[in-house]
């Protein structure tokens, strides 16, 4: 195992050519504990340098509805009559 830190792009992608020779690997094996290690390296340098910022609530409740084929129209019906929510599901 020769295993070194993860620099720069050509780094990255040496790494995910390593981390897919080694995908089928047994648990328990010098293989398994390698792709474990170097699947850490990439979270690492992918999280430095392409972070990916909290969602907007909206934008992620527009997005999974779009998914699924729905409108704002059909929350309606699992909405609380007895409280107000005048405002809290757009009309987009």
């Amino acid at each position: 195992m020769n295993i070194t830190p993860i620099h720069n792009e050509a780094d990255l992608q040496r790494t995910f050519a390593r981390l897919e020779a080694l995908w089928a690997a047994e648990d328990g094996t010098p293989e398994a504990d390698e792709l474990e290690v170097l699947s850490i390296l990439i979270e690492k340098y992918e999280d430095e340098h392409y972070p990916i910022g909290p969602s907007d609530p909206i934008e992620a409740i527009k997005f999974r509805m779009e998914q699924q084929g729905l409108t704002p129209r059909d929350l309606e019906p699992s909405r609380d009559k007895s409280r107000s929510y005048d405002g809290a599901v757009p009309a987009w």
